[in-house]
Protein backbone atom coordinates (compact mmCIF):
# COMPACT_ATOMS: atom_id res chain seq x y z
CA UNK A 1 0.00 0.00 0.00
CA UNK A 2 1.14 3.43 -0.50
CA UNK A 3 1.47 6.36 2.01
CA UNK A 4 0.38 9.37 0.80
CA UNK A 5 2.18 12.18 2.53
CA UNK A 6 1.45 15.76 1.98
CA UNK A 7 3.38 17.99 -0.05
CA UNK A 8 5.49 20.63 1.60
CA UNK A 9 4.46 23.46 -0.90
CA UNK A 10 0.88 23.16 -0.49
CA UNK A 11 0.87 23.84 3.23
CA UNK A 12 -2.58 26.05 4.08
CA UNK A 13 -0.27 27.43 7.33
CA UNK A 14 2.53 28.00 5.20
CA UNK A 15 0.93 29.60 2.37
CA UNK A 16 -0.96 31.95 4.83
CA UNK A 17 2.37 32.95 6.59
CA UNK A 18 3.79 33.66 3.22
CA UNK A 19 0.79 35.72 2.24
CA UNK A 20 0.93 37.63 5.69
CA UNK A 21 4.75 38.16 5.06
CA UNK A 22 4.18 39.20 1.64
CA UNK A 23 1.71 41.78 2.38
CA UNK A 24 4.22 43.01 5.42
CA UNK A 25 6.64 43.87 3.10
CA UNK A 26 4.29 45.71 0.86
CA UNK A 27 3.18 47.58 3.86
CA UNK A 28 7.26 48.71 5.00
CA UNK A 29 7.79 50.01 1.00
CA UNK A 30 4.95 52.09 1.87
CA UNK A 31 5.94 55.79 2.92
CA UNK A 32 4.13 57.62 6.19
CA UNK A 33 2.07 59.69 3.81
CA UNK A 34 0.57 56.37 1.58
CA UNK A 35 0.31 54.65 4.88
CA UNK A 36 -1.84 57.40 6.55
CA UNK A 37 -3.85 58.31 3.09
CA UNK A 38 -4.40 54.48 2.85
CA UNK A 39 -6.02 54.65 6.28
CA UNK A 40 -8.20 57.56 5.51
CA UNK A 41 -9.38 55.85 2.42
CA UNK A 42 -10.16 52.67 4.13
CA UNK A 43 -11.83 54.80 7.23
CA UNK A 44 -13.95 56.53 4.72
CA UNK A 45 -15.40 53.66 3.08
CA UNK A 46 -15.91 51.53 6.62
CA UNK A 47 -18.15 54.89 7.80
CA UNK A 48 -19.70 55.39 4.56
CA UNK A 49 -20.71 51.53 4.57
CA UNK A 50 -21.85 51.10 7.93
CA UNK A 51 -25.64 52.92 8.17
CA UNK A 52 -24.75 53.84 12.02
CA UNK A 53 -21.45 55.72 11.14
CA UNK A 54 -23.16 56.96 7.52
CA UNK A 55 -23.53 60.55 9.04
CA UNK A 56 -19.83 60.95 10.01
CA UNK A 57 -18.08 63.19 7.86
CA UNK A 58 -14.87 62.27 5.64
CA UNK A 59 -11.95 62.81 8.11
CA UNK A 60 -13.80 61.36 11.42
CA UNK A 61 -12.15 60.73 14.50
CA UNK A 62 -11.55 58.26 17.18
CA UNK A 63 -13.79 60.64 19.61
CA UNK A 64 -16.47 61.08 16.88
CA UNK A 65 -16.89 57.73 15.81
CA UNK A 66 -17.21 56.78 20.12
CA UNK A 67 -19.52 59.25 20.39
CA UNK A 68 -21.81 58.23 17.48
CA UNK A 69 -21.93 54.59 19.39
CA UNK A 70 -22.61 56.07 22.51
CA UNK A 71 -25.54 57.79 20.85
CA UNK A 72 -27.21 55.17 19.44
CA UNK A 73 -26.67 52.97 22.57
CA UNK A 74 -28.45 55.46 24.48
CA UNK A 75 -25.46 56.85 26.30
CA UNK A 76 -25.25 60.03 24.92
CA UNK A 77 -28.29 62.89 23.85
CA UNK A 78 -27.86 65.62 20.80
CA UNK A 79 -28.37 68.98 21.88
CA UNK A 80 -29.20 71.38 18.95
CA UNK A 81 -26.95 74.33 19.34
CA UNK A 82 -28.26 77.36 17.84
CA UNK A 83 -25.46 80.22 17.10
CA UNK A 84 -26.50 83.98 16.73
CA UNK A 85 -26.14 83.67 12.66
CA UNK A 86 -29.33 81.01 13.07
CA UNK A 87 -26.36 77.93 12.49
CA UNK A 88 -27.37 75.00 14.07
CA UNK A 89 -24.73 72.58 15.38
CA UNK A 90 -25.71 68.97 16.53
CA UNK A 91 -23.63 68.12 19.66
CA UNK A 92 -23.54 65.38 21.17
CA UNK A 93 -23.03 65.06 25.08
CA UNK A 94 -23.13 62.39 27.56
CA UNK A 95 -26.50 61.65 29.08
CA UNK A 96 -25.74 60.54 32.51
CA UNK A 97 -24.74 63.36 35.14
CA UNK A 98 -24.13 65.74 31.90
CA UNK A 99 -23.50 69.31 33.46
CA UNK A 100 -23.26 72.84 31.73
CA UNK A 101 -19.73 73.04 31.94
CA UNK A 102 -19.71 69.25 29.79
CA UNK A 103 -21.87 70.87 27.26
CA UNK A 104 -20.02 74.07 26.65
CA UNK A 105 -17.05 71.51 26.55
CA UNK A 106 -18.50 69.84 24.00
CA UNK A 107 -19.85 72.85 22.23
CA UNK A 108 -15.71 73.90 22.03
CA UNK A 109 -14.91 70.68 20.93
CA UNK A 110 -17.28 70.64 17.95
CA UNK A 111 -16.17 73.99 16.30
CA UNK A 112 -12.21 73.07 17.18
CA UNK A 113 -12.79 70.13 14.81
CA UNK A 114 -14.88 71.58 12.72
CA UNK A 115 -12.69 74.89 11.97
CA UNK A 116 -9.62 72.30 11.92
CA UNK A 117 -11.55 70.81 8.62
CA UNK A 118 -12.41 73.59 7.44
CA UNK A 119 -8.39 75.53 7.91
CA UNK A 120 -6.96 72.06 6.54
CA UNK A 121 -3.99 73.50 4.26
CA UNK A 122 -4.13 76.88 5.17
CA UNK A 123 -1.01 78.37 6.71
CA UNK A 124 -2.67 79.46 10.04
CA UNK A 125 -5.54 77.62 12.09
CA UNK A 126 -8.53 79.97 13.35
CA UNK A 127 -8.83 80.03 17.26
CA UNK A 128 -11.82 81.21 19.17
CA UNK A 129 -11.20 82.87 22.60
CA UNK A 130 -13.84 80.17 24.54
CA UNK A 131 -13.02 82.64 27.48
CA UNK A 132 -14.09 85.62 26.07
CA UNK A 133 -17.58 83.86 24.44
CA UNK A 134 -18.47 83.11 27.81
CA UNK A 135 -18.18 85.41 29.35
CA UNK A 136 -20.28 87.42 26.51
CA UNK A 137 -23.15 85.21 25.98
CA UNK A 138 -24.88 82.94 27.92
CA UNK A 139 -26.14 79.56 26.90
CA UNK A 140 -30.22 79.99 26.77
CA UNK A 141 -32.93 77.10 26.55
CA UNK A 142 -36.86 78.02 27.09
CA UNK A 143 -36.24 81.49 28.19
CA UNK A 144 -33.75 80.50 30.90
CA UNK A 145 -30.50 81.56 31.33
CA UNK A 146 -27.82 78.68 31.93
CA UNK A 147 -26.16 80.45 34.43
CA UNK A 148 -24.74 77.21 36.62
CA UNK A 149 -21.69 75.73 35.20
CA UNK A 150 -22.15 72.69 37.56
CA UNK A 151 -25.65 72.28 37.46
CA UNK A 152 -27.00 69.54 36.09
CA UNK A 153 -28.79 69.72 32.37
CA UNK A 154 -31.37 67.61 32.98
CA UNK A 155 -32.32 70.52 35.91
CA UNK A 156 -32.46 72.67 32.73
CA UNK A 157 -35.39 70.11 31.20
CA UNK A 158 -32.15 69.55 28.39
CA UNK A 159 -32.88 65.96 27.18
CA UNK A 160 -32.48 64.73 23.99
CA UNK A 161 -32.69 66.86 21.08
CA UNK A 162 -33.15 70.31 23.15
CA UNK A 163 -32.66 73.11 21.94
CA UNK A 164 -29.83 75.72 23.33
CA UNK A 165 -29.50 78.93 22.26
CA UNK A 166 -26.77 81.78 22.33
CA UNK A 167 -27.87 84.77 24.00
CA UNK A 168 -25.61 87.93 24.88
CA UNK A 169 -25.01 88.54 28.10
CA UNK A 170 -26.69 92.23 28.99
CA UNK A 171 -24.99 94.62 31.89
CA UNK A 172 -25.84 92.99 34.75
CA UNK A 173 -24.63 94.57 37.66
CA UNK A 174 -25.09 92.51 40.80
CA UNK A 175 -26.83 89.75 39.58
CA UNK A 176 -24.47 87.25 38.34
Amino acid sequence: MESISPSIDSNPEEESRNSRKSEEDEDVSLSHEDLVELTHRTLTALTQALPLLSDLPPGVTFEEVAAQVELEQGQSITVHVVRGDGEVMKVVVPSRGATVRDLKAAIARHMALRLSRQTKGKHRPVKISWRYIWRSHWLNTDGINLRDDSAFLSDYGICNRSRVTFVPRLNEKGKQ
